[in-house]
């Protein structure tokens, strides 16, 4: 036999150690939600007073690392060239700083590629 009610019935009242559950339960549940879908962006450190040179804290990482492609293309032109006007150990020393710099410069390329391709999968990127 088959019993449409539940035993015993439901109430439409909860009591108020029930309800105080339910609501520090909910809260917890936000709090936790919170934390990980919306993290608080962490303040940049502040700067070492002896520090002559800083790079500022508000760059994005795509722009230093275009910052960093550039220099790193310098510096291994600069050393290519120093490499034509000196001779024997010399010579290899400025040609590995030049190859060290365009491996250096090759991850850096990839690094800027992925970021790229995390933006376009995002949600809501424009393209």
């Amino acid at each position: 036999m088959f019993k449409a009610t539940p035993n015993p019935p439901q109430s439409g009242q909860k009591s108020r150690v029930e309800n105080l559950e339910a609501k520090k339960l909910d809260e917890a549940a936000t709090r936790a939600l919170d934390y990980y879908l919306k993290p608080q962006p962490s303040s940049p450190p502040e700067p070492d007073k002896n520090q002559l040179f800083i790079v500022s804290p508000h760059i994005d990482t795509e722009t230093l690392l275009a910052n960093a492609s550039e220099d790193l293309l310098s510096i291994s032109t600069i050393a290519a060239d120093l490499a034509d006007d000196v001779d024997d150990s010399r010579r290899c020393v400025a040609l590995a700083i030049s190859r060290m710099a365009d491996g250096v410069q090759l991850l850096v390329e990839r690094a800027l590629d992925h970021l790229e391709t995390k933006e376009m999968a995002a949600p809501g990127a424009k393209g």
